[in-house]
């Protein structure tokens, strides 16, 4: 403002500039500060204001500096300030004032736009909340459909026929059990328990990918087909993944057993909770009823949720209870009373699946089911997936395709996943499906892509050779449901001193191992008849892998003799089974993985105790099973000058 004065004072003819005076020009500013004070105050409240600040006197003065002082109190809103301003700092008090006052202003006009907006927005939601009263009578009178629902719904109808991708795994999942490939007796055993009268809950075991989903669904299929099964032609096939179960012990949330929606703190319909009657949510054990409820994973599931799952095999029923639940309120619908006095129906058949071993399940939950063990995949039955897979998808593979895969994967789900990998880079590479036949071809080259660009590696990594080695021998072990063959390998020096030989072994190998290795010197020298201290031994488990248990003494018995004798191990045959101090070879378990783990790797002969004979599954499936009771008798195998 100060400066717009000086330029009305400078742009003035030279006569007015003479007679506007230094003191006139600040008492122009005064009058004009005074004017937009009153203008946003208003001239009654200024007046008002200016007497209740003491400023009332300075307001009506002819003195130019009590005038400040009137602006001062007025600005500032403060009746203390009393001292009279010097002439000399009129200007700049001015200034400040100026500042002060145009931040007054622009206040005052936020403030306005913002009470304006408030305005117009309970205008709209007044007009809103009028429409809504007249919507809300116009369903009572038509329904709930209106134009805009009805426009959705169909637009949600129209993108449900709508289908760019159908899952691999789904074209090419088994729809018949005679699909299934390697599991002959896990299938059988499953109908067993399945198609009777009296059907049993079941656990399966095995490692992941072999199938234990599709046959549960599928042994269900074919036990409706029996005249004296007990499920419905609609029997449920209810399946959910034990990882995914989450519950609260408040019991406010529990989507395997159900829960109750009180009115309260969850809420239920809303017509229930205005009367405030609690709403049962059914869970998945009523959804089953009357079939099957297949938990993935089951040993997943928290202990206390399964004991909860037990009480209801036990009972065939669900019982729910609630603070909120008054039996004589005559607004609790009838379908909530039979609920709350006589449970919701849950008579079904379990079938859990895990990938862990039996001790790792719940001994409460084994001892209510039976219990169906699958078996791993060899690579025989995964070029059998594979080709039956092909033909699902109508291509040809190239020589040799079916057998790579099995090199990499022992699962026939992640076969299926290399071969649509495959499968996509030849569809890449063609350009499109070849008209004569509906069908292309899978080459090698588009195999070893998707190979790599999976970053897969091979399963096998120990295979057998025709050839023998010295102080090198292959041992078997048991991973989960696997078995795997384990490279065991020695050498010996004649010690520096005689007497003073030392024995290294690598300690990632396990304590249990590393007793074997004693017990092996001592086995030595009763069969070679030398000292196993004149010789400095150094005995390693390629790859570090734990040894469990003292199966794989006769192992390391056979490679230490093959590293002091000189002798050769044969390359081709894998051992297994406990030493003893005597030379005696003790029972072992986990043949069955052990067996498979030999034919994986190729095997031609596994060395088997004697004492485990009868525990052996009747076929080998191609792999030579020979049963030994002493230590002399498995290196008559295993050495080369010895052996076949």
């Amino acid at each position: 403002m100060k400066n717009l004065l000086e330029h009305v004072i400078k742009t003035a003819p030279p006569a007015v500039r003479e007679k506007l005076s230094q003191e006139e020009l600040q008492r122009r500013q005064v009058a004009a500060l005074f004017a937009l004070l009153s203008n946003l105050h208003g001239p009654d409240r200024l007046v008002l204001k200016a007497g209740k600040l003491d400023a009332l006197s300075g307001l009506r003065s002819s003195n130019i500096q009590e005038q400040v002082l009137a602006l001062q109190k007025l600005v500032y809103e403060d009746p203390t300030i009393d001292q009279l301003p010097a002439k000399r700092d009129i200007d700049r008090i001015l200034d400040a004032l100026q500042d002060e006052i145009a931040n007054l202003i622009a206040r005052k006009s936020v403030e306005e736009s913002i009470e304006k907006k408030v305005a117009e927005k309970m205008q709209e939601r007044h007009e809103e909340y009028i429409r809504e009263i007249r919507m809300q009578i116009t369903k009572e009178d038509a329904g709930p459909e209106n134009a805009q629902t009805l426009k959705k719904l169909a637009f949600l109808e129209k993108l449900g026929r709508k289908k760019v991708t159908r899952s691999v795994v789904e074209l090419l999942r088994p729809s018949e059990l005679s699909h299934v490939v390697g599991q002959d007796r896990a299938v059988r055993s499953l109908l067993m328990k399945l198609a009777t009268p009296y059907p049993q809950h079941v656990i399966l075991y095995g490692p992941p990918g072999v199938g234990k989903t599709t046959v549960a669904r599928l042994a269900l299929k074919e036990a409706k087909k029996m005249p004296f099964t007990p499920f419905s032609k609609d029997a449920p096939f209810i399946e959910v993944d034990g990882t995914t179960l989450r519950w609260d012990p408040r019991e406010v949330t529990n989507p395997l057993l159900g829960s109750v929606h009180d009115p309260i703190y969850q809420g239920a319909k809303r017509d229930l909770a205005e009367s405030s009657v609690p709403e049962p949510k059914l869970g998945l054990v009523t959804d089953a009823h009357g079939g099957v409820l297949f938990i993935d994973e089951i040993a997943e599931i928290e202990p206390l949720l399964q004991n909860k799952l037990l009480k209801v095999l036990e009972d065939k029923k669900v019982y729910y209870d609630s603070s909120y639940y008054d039996p004589a309120d005559p607004s609790v619908p009838k379908y909530i009373k039979k609920i709350f006095e006589e449970g919701a129906p849950a008579d079904f058949v379990l079938i859990g699946a895990t990938t862990r071993s039996p001790a790792e399940v719940s001994p409460a939950l084994r001892s209510r089911c039976a219990e169906v063990f699958f078996e791993p995949l060899s690579p025989a039955h995964i070029e059998t997936i594979i080709t039956q897979a092909a033909a699902r998808l109508r291509v040809h593979l190239e020589p040799g395709v079916a057998a790579r895969i099995a090199e990499y994967t022992i699962e026939g789900r992640k076969a299926i996943g290399i071969l649509a990998d495959a499968f996509s880079i030849a569809l890449y590479r063609e350009g499109s499906l070849k008209r004569q036949n509906n069908a292309i071809t899978i080459r090698m080259a588009d195999l070893e892509e998707a190979l790599s660009n999976g970053r897969y590696s091979p399963a096998i990594h120990v295979k057998a050779k025709p050839v023998a080695e010295v102080g090198k021998t292959f041992g078997l072990g048991v991973y989960g449901y696997l078995g795997s063959v384990l490279e065991i390998e020695a050498v010996a020096f004649p010690a520096r001193e005689q007497g003073k030989g030392t024995i290294r072994f690598n300690e990632a190998a396990g304590p249990m191992a590393k007793d074997s290795v004693f017990n092996a010197a001592s086995v030595f020298r009763k069969i070679t008849g030398k000292d196993l201290s004149s010789y400095d031994v150094h005995i390693n488990v390629v790859g570090g892998g734990e040894v469990d248990g003292p199966s794989a003494g006769l192992a390391i018995l056979t490679a230490i003799v093959s590293a002091v004798e000189g002798k050769a191990v044969r390359q081709d045959v894998a051992v297994t089974g406990e030493v003893s101090i005597q030379g005696k070879v003790k029972p072992v378990g986990g043949l069955f993985e052990k067996i498979y783990g030999a034919r994986q790797a190729g095997m031609s002969k596994v060395i088997l105790p004697q004492e485990n004979a009868k525990d052996v599954p009747g076929e080998s499936q191609g792999v030579e099973l020979v049963f030994v009771a002493t230590a002399e008798e498995a290196l008559s195998h295993l050495l080369a000058a010895g052996g076949d």
